[in-house]
């Protein structure tokens, strides 16, 4: 992990903004910035330090994964703050205002009143840093889709009618750990018939039945870093329904993988795949964004959706996955990982898409 590095791309940002030092507290970011694995760190960078509070039980952790930090040793959320803004001079301390709770910031408020810092909302300083992935995290992502991939082709073989939601889910995700998998990076979904018209189903004890859609989502993590795929199967003879649906929700999808470059934003990402749809005559049945970001989070930066403004560059990691969800008959997605690679999508999951078993 090149530390040193992205604190120095991090300093860069804040000599951009004209701010003498950052507060971070999302648990994803510190970890990207410090290297710290554990919870409940608060990181301070400023332009000639960097510092990490935490509390005993993670010190030694910290210490050992976060050797270019100074590591303070605190209990209480006050005393974190108070020794973090002693350590240093910051007349304008930048926080994520998009993170920080409001009883958090009126201690951070006291505590910058004493030592006569300014608070400047800061808002994806990190995050943006993360969206462009380093070879080593592209790796990690790459194994994790890999696993995801097998994950999927496992539960094709094991899937059968009168198998619950619940047990399908189980199996999936027993799978995925007993192949090294760290923790499942979202619950996932095994949603059939109705069920399947809610986006992010959670699993019921509902037999699964022939000759309806079954929407499988998941997701594997390696060295922190997740991954995502969907798919939609039919147990048994598929209707006209089924089939229509499932064959524009394909091509809507094939349309996005083939025509995403370098350079769109990431509503002109999305618009590729919501025509084909929306001339399919199901516009009003894709109500969410055609993706999202995936590193240490299954969901970051970049947004992939119809008011997006971020623009898609090199390097990045993020889901194509457009869906049509029908009340009362059920849904069809079809989502993989992708990587930005010479200016094109190009898919790090590579299950196969077929409805049929």
């Amino acid at each position: 992990m090149a530390v040193a590095e992205r604190l120095s791309r991090l300093r860069q940002r804040l000599l951009e903004k004209d701010i003498d030092g950052l507060l971070i507290t999302q648990p994803d970011n510190c970890r990207y910035i410090s290297g710290f694995t554990g919870s409940g760190a608060i990181l301070l960078v400023c332009r000639n330090s960097a510092i990490l509070v935490t509390d005993f039980i993670y010190a030694e952790q910290a210490r050992r994964e976060a050797s270019s930090f100074h590591i303070v040793v605190a209990t209480a959320a006050a005393e974190k703050l108070s020794l973090l803004l002693s350590s240093d001079t910051t007349k304008r301390l930048g926080f994520e205002a998009n993170i920080l709770n409001f009883s958090d910031y009126q201690r951070l408020a006291e505590a910058a009143g004493k030592v006569e810092s300014a608070l400047v909302p800061a808002e994806g300083l990190v995050e943006s840093l993360r969206s462009i992935k380093e070879p080593e995290e592209l790796a990690s992502i790459e194994r994790a889709a890999a696993l995801a991939d097998s994950a999927f082709r496992y539960i094709m073989a094991e899937i059968r009618p009168g198998m619950t939601e619940k047990e399908a889910a189980w199996e999936i995700e027993r799978y995925l750990r007993e192949r090294d998998s760290e923790a499942v990076p979202f619950e996932i979904i095994v949603a059939s018939g109705p069920n399947a018209a809610l986006p992010h189903a959670r699993p019921t004890d509902r037999p699964i039945a022939t000759s309806e859609p079954v929407i499988l989502d998941l997701g594997a993590r390696v060295n922190g870093y997740c991954s995502d795929i969907s798919r939609t199967l039919c147990l048994g003879p598929q209707d006209d329904t089924f089939r229509r649906i499932y064959d524009l929700v394909l091509q809507a999808q094939l349309t996005a993988l083939d025509g995403i470059r370098a350079g769109m934003t990431g509503a002109e990402a999305d618009g590729l795949a919501r025509a084909v749809i929306r001339n399919g005559g199901y516009g009003q049945s894709f109500g969410h964004g055609l993706g999202h970001g995936v590193g240490l989070a299954v969901h970051e930066e970049p947004r992939i959706g119809p008011t997006s403004t971020a623009v898609v560059a090199e390097d990045m990691v993020f889901t194509v996955e457009p869906g049509i969800y029908v009340n009362g008959w059920g849904g069809v997605r079809i989502e993989d990982t992708v990587v930005m690679e010479k200016g094109r999508a190009r898919a790090l999951t590579r299950a196969p898409k077929t409805a049929t078993l």
